[in-house]
C-alpha cells in the first residue's frame, strides 16, 4: 500500500469523525423535536442543519473513504454504487441500505419542494442511526487507534 493512499486514508478518517460527531449532535436534537404538522423556524434551522450534516457524512464514506479502500486493493474506478457494493463485499454496510442513504443524500441536495421537507426530515431521522453506526465501524476498522 502506497503512503500517500495511507496518509489520504488518515486524513478522512479524521474528517468522517468529525462529521459523525456533528452528525449525532443534530441527530439528537432533531431526534427530541420529532417529526409534526409545523415547525418553528428555530426548528425549520436545526433540521435543515441535520440534513446537511447527514448528505456531508455520506459524502465522506461513499465519494472518499470507499473511493480510497478501492484505490488501496486496486480495484477499478467506478460509480458510487459500485463503491457502495464493494464496502459491502468488505462487510462494512448493506448495500440495500447504504443505496437508500445515497438517493437520500440526492434528495437533499436537490430537493426544494417544501411538499417533500417532511418525507426527507423522516427518513433522515431512519436513516441516520445506521450511518452513524457505519462511521463508528469504520473508524474501528481502519483508524490507527482501532488497529
Amino acid at each position: 500500500m502506497s503512503k500517500y493512499l495511507q496518509e489520504l486514508l488518515e486524513m478522512e478518517l479524521k474528517q468522517l469523525r468529525e462529521a459523525g460527531e456533528i452528525l449525532e449532535y443534530s441527530y439528537n436534537v432533531c431526534s427530541k423535536i420529532g417529526l409534526k404538522e409545523g415547525y418553528t423556524y428555530e426548528e425549520l434551522d436545526k433540521f435543515e442543519a441535520l440534513t446537511g450534516r447527514f448528505a456531508r457524512t455520506s459524502d465522506i464514506l461513499i465519494q472518499k473513504i470507499f473511493r480510497t479502500l478501492d484505490n488501496m486493493e486496486l480495484e477499478m474506478p467506478g460509480t458510487a454504487i459500485d463503491r457502495i457494493n464493494r464496502a459491502e463485499r468488505r462487510g462494512l454496510i448493506s448495500a440495500e441500505t447504504f443505496k437508500e442513504i445515497r438517493y437520500l443524500r440526492n434528495d437533499i441536495a436537490h430537493e426544494y419542494v417544501l411538499d417533500t421537507v417532511d418525507e426527507i426530515y423522516r427518513k433522515t431521522l431512519e436513516l441516520t442511526p445506521y450511518l452513524l453506526e457505519t462511521v463508528k465501524k469504520v473508524l474501528r476498522l481502519y483508524s490507527d487507534n482501532g488497529r
